[in-house]
């Protein structure tokens, strides 16, 4: 996203919660570690190929205060290798137990739901989207399907713009006149392009997705949160987890899905094993793979409401505003999750230091 926020985005971050504090390092031990598994059930099964001084190095410059000012803050830090959590690191005020706002990491919460749907049959990606307001006769966007939205091809001329001073529809919807019905004020766009064949990143896509699942759902708000806790929280042990509606009932898939970093970790193990959580399949077969396949306008960056490493890696991962990041790491049995507040000039360094601490676990 933009590199500077106008003042109502500004305002809106703050009263959401994001934190201008700075922290320091919180280090962890072998009996931390095992006392703090028990909480989510993982074998406490040493990790002996991990290179800890490299992890160690990375929570240093991470989450240490004297860094703040060219890494911005890191609020938690989490490695989970081959399902055991063997490294985290918190700064003051924020623990194992401290809920934050997942920012644009919701969006891949919402290609979790729309699995759920094609798992059970209810839902085809591949047909029309089944949007209302796209159907009446010789409306141009009847033609946008589902998998067009997943893949943000859908053509919709909606500008995410964080800027001050121009046109930024991403804000209109979230924080000014969209705010009361998310969904309906991104249906409203017109098409800017063909549905297929140009790539945008747009937060109102995500959100006409959610309305999609709600609509397929159906009880409204209600619905939906039963059927966000009952198919996919309480079944990976996201207990922390909860999700904010706008005032038409629709979850804000595009942005709000508040955890700890730990519940925030089970979502990317339930990526890492193909969908799959203590043997039943939450998500259908092939679902991750669709997460992570290239959509090809995309500039070899994303793949379906998934972001994708563009080095042949096979990493992917979710990504949200101000450096929120769940990290997938297939070659590596491997889930990282950072959470903080950093400004998008300083996100490459960060990404830098995340990339050094991955390498130090083996290859699988």
């Amino acid at each position: 996203m933009g590199a500077t926020l106008g003042r109502v985005a500004r305002r809106a971050i703050d009263e959401a919660g994001v934190s201008k504090r700075i922290f320091g390092v919180s280090r962890f031990s072998d009996a931390t570690v095992r006392e703090q598994l028990e909480s989510l059930g993982i074998e406490t099964i040493p990790c002996d190929l991990l290179d800890r001084d490299a992890v160690e190095r990375t929570i240093r410059m991470l989450v240490h205060e004297q860094h703040a000012a060219t890494l911005g803050e890191t609020h938690a830090l989490l490695f989970v290798h081959r399902g055991r959590v063997v490294a985290e690191a918190y700064g003051p005020e924020h623990s194992r137990d401290t809920t934050s706002i997942s920012w644009s990491m919701a969006k891949s919460v919402t290609h979790a739901l729309v699995g759920v749907l094609v798992r059970e049959g209810r839902l085809d990606v591949g047909a029309p989207a089944p949007v209302p307001a796209w159907q009446r006769p010789g409306d141009s966007r009847a033609g946008i399907t589902t998998e067009h939205l997943l893949r943000m091809c859908d053509g919709l001329d909606f500008v995410e713009n964080y800027t001050p001073g121009g046109r930024s529809d991403v804000i209109e919807m979230l924080f000014k006149s969209g705010q009361g019905d998310v969904a309906a004020f991104a249906e409203s766009r017109p098409l800017a392009h063909e549905p297929g064949i140009w790539w945008s990143y747009s937060s109102g896509t995500s959100n006409v997705v959610s309305a999609i699942v709600g609509r397929r759902v159906g009880g409204g708000e209600a619905g939906m949160r039963d059927f966000m806790q009952r198919e996919l929280f309480d079944r990976i042990g996201m207990r922390s987890a909860t999700a904010r509606f706008d005032a038409a009932g629709t979850f804000i898939g595009s942005s709000y899905v508040f955890a700890t970093a730990r519940d925030f970790a089970r979502f990317g193990l339930l990526y890492l094993r193909d969908g799959l959580w203590g043997g039943e399949r939450i998500l259908p077969e092939g679902w991750v793979d669709h997460a992570r396949g290239l959509t090809i306008p995309s500039f070899d960056q994303y793949g379906a409401h998934w972001w994708l490493a563009r080095d042949g890696t096979g990493i992917f991962h979710a990504s949200g505003f101000r450096g929120q990041y769940i990290v997938v790491v297939p070659t590596r049995d491997l889930v990282v999750v950072r959470l903080g507040n950093t400004e998008e000039e300083q996100r490459a360094k960060v990404v830098h230091l995340l990339r050094d601490a991955v390498e130090a676990f083996p290859l699988v």
